[in-house]
């Protein structure tokens, strides 16, 4: 019961995380649509290409999904709804269970 509580502290975490970067890599990204800051920084290449390679894999199927908007891109905000609502069914579904 305690090793179950603990795992699931761990997974609500890791997803919490997530949407934190899909926030970082929202704002990185419109600062440099804005021109605020550049890719010619190495530093700024390298977070956003470490977040695409993070984020990538679960935003394209939801992009593949979504109807074309033009510039504006929701798949981000869809993923993060998608996050919570994992977050949320977790306790939920293991209280059914009776195993929490």
């Amino acid at each position: 019961m305690n090793t179950l509580a603990a795992i699931l502290g761990i997974v609500i975490m890791v997803l919490q995380w997530l949407i934190w970067l899909l926030i970082i890599q929202a704002i990185l990204s419109w600062l440099v649509a804005f021109n605020v800051v550049n890719t010619h920084n190495a530093f700024v290449r390298g977070v956003l290409n470490a977040l695409d390679r993070i984020l990538e894999p679960m935003l394209r199927p939801i992009r593949r999904i979504l109807p074309d908007l033009g510039g504006i891109d929701l798949s981000p905000m869809v993923l993060i709804l998608i996050i919570i609502l994992i977050q949320r069914l977790i306790p939920a579904l293991l209280a059914d269970s009776g195993a929490f």
